[in-house]
């Protein structure tokens, strides 16, 4: 086995005792973590094979009953509703070990996440419970070329048709686009602008119109496609909830797995973190180990004051949600951006204590590199992020007295 596999690990464990999280969360945490290093050091990571292993890490997540904390109890699921701090565990470790398994894990969550949240029941019961055995994949399409963070200008829309809606537009960088078995798919109804011309609605892989016209490969072999929708037609109970309330769906959907995306983040620079401390304790330079330097000890103090900082915004901001609030934006914001911003650069000062082996292809390190790039991106850039935490912090200021 490679270097890629974690070693005998000295990860703090001590943040599983923090107030926000209970007993159960520990107990989850430290059994999945056993779990990992069982059952994640086998995995390919060619371009070739990611839709394959990604396929292959959602039947593995699903057998080991990992997917049901993606879906509610009952359908299936571990808790009566989506509990973030769970997922927030869950994509903290299963990124420390692998970010394919955290991709296929959080895919399940989000792309079945509005409907979790507003679906029907027939919607759920046919769907639900297939993603947390395993047996569907889900996917999640809001992103079209031209309407990213600015998810209002999208063009993708959809008019009625008898029993039927008629879908026509454009999606790109989907997760799982080409392997999904069903897309969320977001898209305004003809004749309308803004926000509140938007819906929700369930997209079959086999519905008639629909295809996959690219897969896109990006700087860590993950599934992504562009789908194309032609005149594609699903029955009018693929609505999910409302007609015209999409926009507001997508944003609660973002809202329960934004913090997630921030413990992913973390999940690698923990993992970096380590890497970084192996290397400084066992190479000696200029006749001493590397963590006598100060300049080397500066990075590593560095690095665990981040990955601290991160872990208390991300688990705020989801105790907040599982047990205050309703919606967490401004929580949500803070957490993403920090953590996403600070596993950068944790990582990136993990190559440098590697020096030259640090940039080879395949060095951990340099595999970490590439798989965090990406969450300063999807699911609302850093800028929009600052745009987002600005934006709450003046509202007060904008209350008349």
């Amino acid at each position: 086995m490679d270097s890629s596999a974690p070693q005998k690990t000295h990860y703090d464990k001590t943040y599983l005792d923090w107030p926000f999280l209970t007993p159960d969360h520990k107990k989850m945490a430290l059994e999945l973590d056993l779990w990992c290093a069982e059952n994640l050091q086998d995995i390919s990571h060619d371009r070739a094979d990611a839709d394959a292993a990604c396929q292959m890490l959602v039947r593995r997540l699903g057998d080991a009953g990992w997917l049901r904390y993606a879906v509610p109890k009952a359908y299936g699921g571990m808790m009566d509703t989506l509990d973030v701090r769970s997922l927030c565990l869950l994509r903290e470790t299963l990124a420390r070990y692998d970010g394919l398994a955290d991709f296929a894990f959080a895919m399940q969550g989000l792309g079945s996440g509005t409907l979790s949240l507003f679906g029907s029941e027939d919607q759920k019961q046919t769907y639900l419970t297939a993603v947390g055995r395993g047996d569907k994949i889900a996917a999640f399409a809001l992103s079209e070329p031209h309407a990213g963070s600015d998810v209002a200008a999208m063009s993708t829309s959809f008019r009625e048709e008898g029993d039927m809606l008629v879908l026509n537009g454009c999606k790109t960088w989907i997760s799982n686009g080409g392997i999904a078995d069903y897309y969320t798919v977001f898209a305004r109804e003809e004749g309308t602008s803004g926000s509140k011309g938007i819906s929700a609605i369930i997209v079959d892989a086999t519905a008639p119109g629909l295809e996959i016209v690219e897969k896109i490969e990006v700087t860590a072999p993950h599934p992504l496609g562009k789908l194309q929708f032609t005149d594609c037609r699903v029955p009018k109970s693929a609505l999910i909830g409302e007609r015209g309330r999409g926009f507001k769906y997508a944003m609660a959907t973002l809202d329960v797995f934004r913090t997630t995306v921030g413990a992913a983040s973390m999940g690698f620079a923990k993992r970096a973190m380590d890497e970084a401390m192996r290397r400084a304790t066992s190479r000696e330079m200029f006749g001493a180990p590397m963590t006598n330097l100060q300049i080397i000890q500066s990075k590593l103090g560095d690095m665990a004051l981040n990955i601290d900082a991160s872990a208390l915004l991300i688990y705020r901001a989801a105790w907040v949600k599982d047990c205050v609030a309703e919606r967490v934006t401004r929580e949500a914001a803070m957490a993403k951006l920090y953590a996403t911003e600070a596993a950068q650069k944790i990582i990136d000062d993990a190559i440098q204590v590697f020096g030259g082996q640090g940039v080879v292809f395949g060095e951990t390190v340099e595999k970490l590199y590439r798989e965090v790039r990406s969450l300063r991106i999807y699911e609302g850039a850093s800028e929009v992020q600052k745009i987002i935490i600005a934006g709450q912090a003046l509202i007060p200021y904008h209350l008349k007295d």
